[in-house]
């Protein structure tokens, strides 16, 4: 599908995305490269009725192409994947990877905590131009360290394309151990995995136990700094919704040994980082870019309007992130 220059009004950034040639596993991008920097968890915005709105999603998808973000995380977390119908997770999916036309990594939110309903999804959208799976921790029915291991590696074996994996034990109380994602590591489709535990001891813990080629992203935007001087790869951002040029800034820097300047992007995030997780993540960041002029504010409940006792505060933080307030169209 040729792009249609119409539909992008935003200046395009100079910058690449970054890349390592690898060869032992399962790889991105049309089996050349393995994605490093930010990949952002993006919102599903929502019209006045509920329904997805996509010409927003399209406005969204060339803002962070002209930003700079590295690939896109569609239908996780913070895209309310938990309240989309199986017929609308499938569709966001496809249409958000046919708007972004090969030019960055799309990554396909499909986890759930049943074995059978998330290789069923999987398996619905392998035929779409996404790059991978993100698959989150089961939920809810907290298995144990053998549940986690067959659970995705059943759903690791019936599919074609590269997974990661989502740990975010604040969310689903089960947790993958070092010692499971070891085992888990020596399958040829499981590339990497998003950690969002905020544990800098962990991932020294991975890197000693896991093989050289497999991959970490940070899920946590408060501690990405850190992770990322620790060798981490990426991260896969809630923030970098809101700033994504300063987030892939920040990636850039870190990979470039420019590491005071990348601290100074990562303390001009911080307020952000605080103010988008006051409430339960995706409320604030849906009103942060509201007040963007990017999309409409709202949200499937049971999640509710941003308080508006925390307006100020986020306004206040995307200033000093250097974010403007007000129609980016």
């Amino acid at each position: 599908m040729a792009h249609d220059p119409a539909i992008m009004p935003f200046p395009v950034r100079s910058c690449q995305l970054s890349v390592r040639t690898v060869t032992s596993r399962a790889l991105f991008g049309r089996g050349i490269t393995v994605l490093h920097g930010s990949i952002v968890a993006l919102v599903t915005p929502f019209d006045e009725q509920y329904r997805i709105d996509y010409g927003a999603l399209r406005r969204l998808i060339e803002f962070h192409i002209s930003e700079g973000t590295n690939g896109l995380v569609i239908a996780g977390t913070t895209g309310e994947s938990a309240t989309l119908e199986k017929g609308e997770h499938v569709e966001l999916i496809r249409r958000a990877a046919e708007m972004v036309e090969g030019r960055i990594p799309v990554i396909a939110g499909t986890g759930s905590n049943s074995t059978r309903q998330t290789v069923d999804l999987s398996l619905e959208v392998a035929d779409t131009a996404i790059d991978g799976y993100l698959l989150v921790v089961p939920y809810y029915n907290k298995p144990v360290q053998e549940g986690l291991y067959q659970h995705f590696r059943t759903i690791a074996d019936a599919l074609d394309k590269p997974v990661m994996l989502y740990n975010v034990p604040g969310r689903t109380v089960a947790d993958i151990l070092p010692e499971t994602l070891a085992r888990l590591a020596d399958h040829p489709n499981i590339f990497g995995v998003k950690d969002a535990t905020g544990d800098m001891e962990r991932m020294r813990r991975h890197q000693e136990l896991l093989p050289d080629d497999f991959r970490y992203y940070s899920g946590d935007d408060f501690t990405t700094l850190e992770f990322l001087n620790l060798g981490g790869h990426g991260v896969v951002t809630v923030s970098g919704n809101v700033a994504p040029g300063q987030v892939s800034d920040m990636c850039r820097a870190v990979a470039d040994g420019s590491i005071e300047k990348a601290a100074e992007i990562d303390e001009s995030l911080q307020p952000l980082n605080k103010a988008l997780f006051i409430e339960s993540n995706p409320i604030p960041v849906k009103w942060a870019l509201h007040e963007m002029g990017l999309i409409s504010a709202v949200i499937r409940l049971p999640l509710t309007a941003y308080a508006d006792e925390f307006h100020v505060q986020m306004k206040d933080a995307m200033q000093t992130a250097g974010i403007t307030i007000g129609n980016q169209l």
